[in-house]
């Protein structure tokens, strides 16, 4: 038997997407924000909304391929360096501190800038 692989399956309509690429092209899909995990940084979540109605999680470490900036080891969070921005799920500015979530804030900048396709087979 022959399994196919997705990168995700909308847990509503059942669309499935086949690698990283078509869902970030996806105009049927919108970056919302992110959710932090601070303990481990690659278990965040990047959020997205569906056009057919549900928000589909996706954790970060599918996208940290996509930075190839400076990853800096201390976290800056409650310091007066941190524009605290990680704390907001739906705040997607990217952050200028030195601290090792930027990479994520980054991230988040190169989701929201991805090219949408405009012919989309459903």
């Amino acid at each position: 038997m022959v399994q196919s692989v997705s990168f995700k399956i909308c847990s509503r309509c059942g669309f499935v997407w086949t690698g990283r690429a078509p869902f970030l092209g996806d105009p049927t899909l919108h970056l919302i924000g992110y959710q932090v995990h601070f303990e481990e940084l690659s278990a965040g979540l990047f959020l997205f909304n569906h056009n057919c109605g549900t928000t589909l999680s996706v954790p970060a470490i599918e996208f940290q391929d996509l930075y190839a900036g400076p990853m800096f080891t201390e976290r800056l969070t409650g310091t007066e360096g941190c524009q605290e921005s990680c704390l907001h799920d739906d705040d997607l500015r990217p952050c200028p501190a030195k601290c090792e979530c930027a990479y994520v804030r980054e991230v988040l900048q190169v989701i929201s800038h991805w090219p949408k396709n405009e012919v989309l087979i459903r």
